[in-house]
């Protein structure tokens, strides 16, 4: 990947989260204003509001799980190889419920079409 051709919002994405890593890996707390302070010390800038909103959006959560178990993040997707499962149980689930729905046909000798008197 050629740093140079990252432009814009991409650009200050990559250096947050890199600036968030460092700070992780330092042991550092990951604030706002210690992503902000890493960012302009390392001779970047970004637009004021990102190292509030990366600090709001890792509060309470472990940077460490999220590095290991992607997906864990925002919630949005599970991890790789869970959304197969899921998707396999998910759809076990839906044949279960839809054959205790479904009432069984009767099948009998004297049945078919035309020798079943109760549809008259």
């Amino acid at each position: 990947m050629v740093f140079e051709s990252i432009t814009g919002a991409a650009k200050e994405d990559l250096i947050v989260s890199l600036a968030i890593l460092a700070l992780h890996d330092g042991g550092a707390e990951v604030s706002g204003e210690n992503i902000n302070a890493l960012v302009n010390a390392t001779g970047n800038t970004v637009a004021p509001y990102w190292g509030a909103l990366y600090s709001k959006l890792l509060a309470g959560r472990n940077i460490d799980d999220l590095l290991m178990k992607p997906g864990m993040g925002g919630g949005a997707a599970p991890a790789a190889g869970a959304a197969p499962a899921a998707a396999g149980a998910a759809a076990e689930k839906k044949e279960e419920k839809k054959k205790e729905e479904e009432p069984e046909e009767e099948v009998g000798g004297a049945g078919g079409l035309f020798g079943d008197d109760e549809d008259w």
